[in-house]
């Protein structure tokens, strides 16, 4: 048995161990030199007979097995029945390699668990490229995935294959404690969600498969997108999968469970999930661009004119205090130090008000140098302690080593009970000019 070649890590497939099977050294070799090259990130085990290979297995596990149909001492498909009868190797796929791929071989090698075939006239690099291709669609599955059974045998095999194919499995027997998962996890911000539901159809309890389904659509309002769900049922029958499907269920995998079957059914719903997920973090970043001032971080006016109303009307937040918050000789500074440095220091104002101010706040740039915050359950004399509070942030932040400084004007609900968005503007503003006209770095309100 030759040792395992050397290998380089680096490249986008995972380290996978191929064990490759040939009573010819010359073909052997062959083929190891061209898996390093063309799969360098793969450790080759090469053997010259289906013995020595059994031995391997035993000691060794291996991700994939390439072997010649004619071995010296047994047959290829003789080989995939011993892989197929040991426990740590009978979920190995197994590749036959043959220039002689006829129905016979075709039958006996599906009865013998074989995974693939591969005709060898078309050469050793299309080998390389074939099981390249092979590994890249059969690589570890990533994924949560919450399995609801109650029959403990099949929970034993399906759990095992889900795991062996890198997915975190978490099982339950009961469709009651299944949505009790899903409620928890949907509740929890920093929980960790499940990626896809694969269930019993038929469970003993108050709850069937069909009415977790049902919970989960219509209860907890997850679409099959956002959250798809494989239904595992004995039944074959054409009526039976359409209630499957109408009762929202993704896809179906008849019992008893085939490896195969199962894995490529799964990582279907993965991709929807993962492309769901991937247009949701699109749409919620577009959403954000939106509604945020690129350079201060802070929402901008339009935000403000939209939700502004909003947030005043909700009486949670009563009273309201508006702060109108103004750089002092800003365009001064502008002229002086030009406007990238300007621009500087309008970021190190955002990231200020961001840090200083509550998430309940709603805090925008108006535009220009001036800033809007709206202050929830905050009387006057409370706006006032915060507005100077800021100020005096402000004076000592000294963004691009420069001293700045800010007029702030607040005006609140708590003396205008009724004062919509822009009559709290003008007043606020109007303290503003009285803070201007006063000397600057002040708070009126």
């Amino acid at each position: 048995m030759e040792k395992p070649s050397a290998f380089r890590t680096g490249s986008r497939l995972p380290v996978r161990q191929i064990l490759v099977v040939d009573g010819s050294e010359v073909a052997r070799l062959i083929i190891q030199r061209t898996l390093e090259e063309t799969l360098p990130e793969a450790s080759v085990l090469l053997c010259s007979s289906g013995e020595e290979a059994i031995a391997l297995l035993d000691e060794h596990p291996v991700d994939l097995v390439s072997t010649s149909l004619r071995l010296p001492d047994m047959d290829g498909l003789d080989l995939c029945r011993h892989i197929r009868r040991r426990k740590v190797s009978a979920h190995v796929p197994v590749i036959v390699v043959s220039g002689d791929a006829n129905a016979r071989l075709l039958e006996g090698g599906f009865e013998a668990g074989v995974t693939d075939y591969f005709d060898k006239s078309l050469g050793y690099r299309e080998f390389a490229g074939f099981l390249r291709s092979f590994l890249a669609r059969t690589s570890g599955l990533v994924g949560r995935v919450l399995y609801v059974e109650d029959s403990a045998t099949t929970a034993h095999h399906v759990i095992r294959v889900m795991e062996n194919h890198g997915l975190d499995v978490v099982h339950t027997q009961t469709a009651e404690k299944a949505f009790e998962l899903l409620e928890l996890a949907q509740a929890s911000e920093g929980g960790q969600p499940f990626d896809v539901v694969v269930t019993d159809f038929y469970l003993r309890g108050s709850m069937t498969g069909g009415d977790l389904l049902h919970a989960i659509r219509a209860r907890l309002h997850l679409g099959q997108q956002e959250l798809p769900v494989l239904v595992l049922t004995s039944a074959e029958e054409s009526d039976r999968q359409v209630e499957v499907f109408h009762a929202g269920a993704n896809d179906f995998v008849c019992k008893p469970v085939v490896e195969q079957i199962l894995i490529a059914r799964i990582s279907s719903l993965l991709t929807i999930r993962q492309q769901y997920a991937a247009l949701r973090k699109q749409a919620d970043e577009m959403h954000h661009m939106a509604i945020t001032d690129t350079l201060t971080g802070v929402r901008n006016k339009c935000y403000l004119l939209r939700q502004g109303e909003r947030f005043l009307a909700d009486r949670r937040h009563q009273p309201v205090s508006l702060l109108v918050i103004d750089l002092d000789r800003f365009k001064h500074l502008n002229d002086s130090y030009g406007h990238l440095v300007g621009d500087h220091i309008l970021e190190a104002l955002g990231g200020l008000l961001r840090e200083c101010l509550r998430e309940d706040t709603l805090a925008a740039r108006f535009g220009g140098e001036e800033f809007v915050v709206l202050l929830p359950r905050c009387p006057l004399e409370e706006g006032i302690r915060r507005a100077e509070e800021i100020r005096e942030r402000i004076e000592h932040l000294y963004p691009e080593g420069i001293q700045i400084t800010a007029s702030v004007g607040v005006a609140c609900t708590e003396q205008h009970i009724n004062a919509d968005l822009p009559s709290l503007l003008a007043m606020a503003d109007k303290a503003l000019y009285q803070a201007k006209q006063t000397g600057r770095n002040r708070v009126c309100a």
